[in-house]
């Protein structure tokens, strides 16, 4: 309400109860009050039948006044706050009403209301409100959204309706550009996207978007997103891609994918997703190792994919407490093709934060895994597909990276792991010593990031603290029978680690970090370096 002392987004009117005989919460009771300035999108109460009436009393033939309409609209807000706070005030919904959707249908809208339907009280009224109104702003198909709780019928003391006003956006359709850079791999990327939303009117959003990277990847996307509409249990997402990378300075081959992915099932923690992809890997620089020689060619993706995901840390950006889980399955070989790449993928990731007490320090803790593996007839003696394998490394902070094994500090990308020398030709320029990064069937990692405020008031105002962190990580081959040739034992003694210090600056966006790193251990054909390093990462 426009009065100083009403609540924010949530402002009821009550009515005065008799002390003596205490009764259910009846929406009747409610009196309207005229606002010129309020919020847009706020849950209030207002009964248009109940103009110039104070509970208990009469009707006045004689209009209140300003000041007296103040007066008792507050002493009811008064009342009602104590009832609520004493105890659970009876109230159930009658009727949901829609205004203002000229073009959205109805039943988008009611589809985001069910929750309305199983409230018993006024507490759970108002929860309940507040949570409708976030479910349909974030549709983002509306510039507001404005919800009231008015008076029942007469006849039916102890409900409540409730009037949902929203003003569709005014401009359906947007874009934006914007050029990244990734320091580690000294590459940047120029991405733009348009998006038009509710062409329909079903809450349907659609967006096309493109990306180039100056080392030649590309990305060419456009989708469909349709919310939870009537007779479905979650929203529905389509994608059509053409996705261009190049992976010749690590591992000799590039990568060219045009597919389609469909979102099956989505809710917060379980998601199931379809992709199907025709892919072609090729090899322009023709000194590919004879590993990759075999995997090039064409070949049918078609895989189905479940993650279940349990995020309770209280920031993904700087965690200092709480806990997350992420396990990732993927079969892939859904057709009778061929050609069709069948294999098996497994990922996990756990992480656990432990707050310290001082400095707003805090402890974390995280270890990850994935295994891969080709399925039919001849399995063991097949190599993995070579996309799907692990590669670790990166210019990603670990702590970010929720997923499954990814990330080291200190390691460039694709920087470790098995490794064949490249194909030797009669070119002065080419590198002798080089070498095409396989990536692996098995890999494990593991982290401990120790971060805490500094002494100085400024950093903390800003966000801008300091850590500690030691990592470690191994990928290991599997596939071709190589598995007899493994032993937990060789696999902990092959683990790469590195240890070190940094600062680290966290944006809405990403996570900033200047670390200075140390290598405690590496191998022959590792690409880890002792010092510092610049890193950028999104959450995950």
């Amino acid at each position: 309400m426009s009065n100083p002392d009403s609540l924010p987004d949530v402002t009821p009117h009550k009515s005065k109860p008799d002390p003596e005989h205490p009764k259910p919460f009846n929406t009747d009771d409610i009196d309207e009050e005229e606002e010129e300035d309020s919020d847009e999108n706020d849950v209030e109460y207002d009964d248009e039948d109940a103009k110039g009436e104070v509970f208990g009393e009469p009707n006045r033939l004689k209009p209140q006044s300003r000041e007296a309409q103040f007066r008792s609209e507050k002493l009811k807000m008064d009342s009602l706050l104590q009832r609520m706070q004493s105890g659970p005030v009876s109230v159930r919904v009658h009727d949901v009403i829609i205004k203002g959707n000229t073009k959205t249908k109805d039943h988008v809208i009611e589809a985001e209301t069910e929750v309305l339907n199983n409230v018993g009280s006024m507490q759970e009224l108002l929860k309940a409100s507040q949570i409708v109104n976030l479910r349909l702003q974030a549709l983002e198909i509306f510039d507001s959204v404005k919800i009231t709780l008015d008076s029942g019928p007469p006849e039916l003391p102890g409900t409540a309706n409730v009037i949902i006003e929203v003003v569709e956006t005014a401009s359906p359709l947007s874009g934006q550009i914007g050029a990244y850079t990734k320091a580690e791999a000294r590459s940047s990327t120029v991405e733009g996207s348009l998006k038009y939303k509710n062409f329909f009117g079903y809450g349907d959003l659609w967006d096309g978007s493109l990306a180039y990277g100056y080392d030649h990847s590309a990305e060419l996307s456009a989708g469909v997103f349709l919310p939870r509409l009537k007779g479905l249990v979650t929203p529905v997402t389509a994608r059509a891609y053409l996705l261009s990378q190049d992976w010749l300075k690590f591992s000799s081959y590039k990568e060219r994918s045009m597919g389609l992915s469909l979102g099956l099932f989505s809710t917060p923690y379980h998601d199931l997703a379809y992709n199907l992809a025709w892919r072609t890997l090729t090899d322009p620089s023709q000194m590919s190792s004879r590993s990759i020689r075999r995997q090039l060619g064409h070949n049918l993706f078609s895989s189905l994919k479940y993650t279940f995901k349990f995020d309770r840390r209280n920031s993904t950006m700087r965690p200092t407490r709480g806990y997350a889980f992420v396990s990732t399955t993927q079969i892939g070989g859904l057709t009778p093709d061929s050609r069709s790449l069948r294999f098996l993928r497994q990922e996990f990731d756990l992480r656990y934060v432990v707050p310290l007490g001082f400095y707003h320090a805090a402890l974390n803790f995280g270890v990850s895994g994935g295994v891969v593996f080709p399925w039919g007839n001849g399995f063991s003696s097949r190599p993995s597909s070579l996309p799907e394998r692990f590669f670790l490394g990166g210019n990603i902070s670990p702590v970010c990276a929720l997923g499954g094994p990814t990330a080291l500090w200190g390691f460039k990308t694709r920087g470790l792991g098995p490794t064949e020398p490249k194909r030797q030709v009669n070119n002065e320029n080419a590198d002798p010593s080089g070498v095409d990064f396989l990536g692996g069937d098995l890999a494990v990692t593991a982290l401990a990031d120790l971060s805490f405020d500094l002494p100085f008031r400024w950093f903390r105002e800003k966000g801008i603290h300091a850590h500690v962190f030691a990592c470690a990580g191994n990928v290991a081959k599997l596939t071709e029978n190589e598995y007899r040739n493994i032993s937990v034992l060789k696999f902990v003694e092959s683990l790469r680690s590195s240890v070190g210090v940094g600062l680290v600056v966290p944006t809405s966006l990403f996570r900033m970090e200047l670390n200075y790193c140390y290598i405690l251990k590496k191998l022959d054909h590792d690409r880890a370096k002792t010092g510092v390093w610049l890193t950028f990462s999104a959450a995950s």
